[in-house]
């Protein structure tokens, strides 16, 4: 059996769930617009103005949200993040669009494993028909929050999950495909023969390429507007 796996934010949707989902409990006032603020706010400006790297503002906007979660009721999560997909669930690439309903059509089995809260991992599986998925995980207690998580947007847990797939479908890696943008993805990438980087970021070209075996094999796919570019993974292209 041939597996697809997909990470979600900026390689299927074209933003991060979780910022979505961010905004909203700011917008609904379950959450104080200071805890984005202070903490988000600066390394958003600064990669947003190209001078700061992607992978920092992701890491500072994670910790500032998993902080604010503790204390909401799932009650309210969920019509907030029901809210997240309703709105903003079809703000997703072309070509991954694409690749998932190929991979679907060649029976395939298509996996979500996304650094993504799971209750939005969910939703977005069961949007566009994945066969399964693994997201991080929220803890609650006694129907709130916790502050508790069992993280998925790591190399390392995502390996992990991965392998969990590969046993539980009989997976065959070296003819299976990953999809990925960010240096948390490296270790799926790593582990199929078809690797695929989407819109890669600056930290993961750099990854990839240290790599001899994957840089020879890796394909880079760059989607700007309603252009695909497929390019080679070498220092004259990209940078």
């Amino acid at each position: 059996m041939i597996g697809a796996f997909f990470d979600i934010d900026g390689t299927i949707y074209r933003n991060s769930l979780l910022t979505e989902h961010f905004k909203k409990m700011i917008k609904y006032e379950l959450i104080d617009p200071l805890a984005y603020e202070e903490k988000v706010k600066e390394t958003f400006k600064l990669w947003n103005e190209r001078k700061g790297d992607y992978d920092k503002y992701l890491l500072s906007l994670t910790e500032s949200y998993v902080n604010a979660m503790i204390g909401i009721s799932e009650k309210d999560n969920d019509f907030v993040s029901d809210q997240v997909l309703n709105l903003s669930g079809n703000r997703v690439y072309r070509y991954t669009r694409e690749r998932i309903k190929w991979h679907k059509e060649q029976g395939h089995k298509v996996i979500f494993i996304s650094g993504s809260p799971d209750f939005l991992v969910k939703r977005m599986a069961n949007k566009c028909g994945a066969d399964d998925y693994q997201g991080s995980i929220y803890h609650t207690k006694d129907g709130r929050f916790s502050g508790e998580i069992s993280p998925m947007w790591d190399s390392r847990n995502k390996i992990k999950s991965l392998n969990r797939f590969c046993e539980k479908y009989n997976l065959d890696l070296e003819k299976s495909y990953a999809y990925g943008d960010t240096s948390g993805d490296y270790s799926m990438l790593k582990s199929v023969g078809n690797p695929i980087a989407i819109n890669p970021s600056k930290e993961f070209l750099e990854k990839l390429r240290e790599n001899q075996e994957i840089s020879k094999k890796v394909q880079v796919i760059i989607e700007r507007k309603d252009v695909i570019y497929k390019v080679n993974l070498d220092v004259e292209n990209l940078y």
